[in-house]
C-alpha cells in the first residue's frame, strides 16, 4: 500500500513541477477548436449514416419489386 501512496504522491510532484501548463486563453481557443470539429465530424457521420440508410431502403424497394 505504501507503493501505492507514494506512486500517487511522486505523480502529484510531477503535475505541480514538470508539467507546462497551457495559458487560459489557449485554452479556451483549443476548447472551442475541439467543440467546432466534434459537431462537424457528428454531422458528417449522420449524414453518411443517412446516405446509407436511404441506399439499403431503395435496395430492398427494387427487390421487393
Amino acid at each position: 500500500m505504501t507503493k501505492v501512496v507514494n506512486y500517487i504522491s511522486e505523480a502529484f510532484e510531477e503535475l505541480r513541477s514538470n508539467v507546462t501548463w497551457p495559458e487560459w486563453a489557449e485554452v479556451q481557443r483549443l476548447t472551442i477548436v475541439v467543440a467546432v470539429f466534434s459537431v462537424l465530424f457528428a454531422l458528417a457521420t449522420w449524414g453518411v449514416d443517412e446516405m446509407f440508410a436511404n441506399l439499403l431502403e431503395k435496395f430492398f424497394t427494387w427487390i421487393k419489386a
